[in-house]
């Protein structure tokens, strides 16, 4: 890790010993994401209403399934799948609590594999793969939201464990939900 400089400038690299040598080199930028960023996966988000009690708008007490449309451009092994949530909201078929098993019935997956593990907590859904072929995959699942106010949400992301630069980033932007 280093600084960057301020403008232009050079480095240079030596190599030691008798293998041949490799260099890689990678760039990190906190900046807001304007739009989807692929590097590997790509990835499209559609919200479809389960319970809404008001078209157009999403209010509190609205059950929504979130679906997940995927691509791998390449073979991969362990991958992940993380999406945020609205905070406040639940995610449904954990089997806990006030979980409705019959709202979240009807998630669909579409693929040649499926997930090793899923993660739903009270901040998002990750699916955990640990071998991904190259093409389309779908993943579902149910959300209640719980709170009113209006949410920025973090990005969806898909990512290699092991090949970090192999992933794809898609901003959710701003969600309201009415009382």
């Amino acid at each position: 890790m280093f600084k960057w400089p301020k403008g232009k400038d050079s480095f240079n690299v030596s190599h030691q010993g008798t293998d041949n040598p490799w260099v890689t080199i990678q760039s990190l930028v906190a900046r807001q994401l304007k739009g989807p960023l692929s590097s590997g996966y790509r990835i499209n988000k559609i919200l479809i209403p389960v319970l809404q009690r008001e078209k157009g708008g999403w209010g509190r007490g609205d059950v929504v399934r979130v679906k997940l449309q995927l691509e791998s451009h390449a073979d991969i092994t362990w991958v992940v799948v993380s999406d945020p949530i609205p905070a406040g909201s639940s995610i449904l078929g954990t089997g806990l609590g006030r979980d409705s098993q019959l709202l979240s019935m009807g998630e669909k997956e579409a693929g040649w594999f499926w997930a090793a593990f899923e993660e739903r907590s009270c901040e998002s859904f990750r699916a955990y793969y640990e071998y991904v072929p190259k093409g389309l995959w779908t993943l579902e699942y149910t959300i209640m939201l719980n709170s009113e106010c209006t949410f920025i949400v973090p990005e969806t992301t898909v990512e290699s464990l092991y090949a970090p630069e192999m992933f794809g980033i898609m901003p959710n932007g701003k969600i309201e939900i009415k009382r």
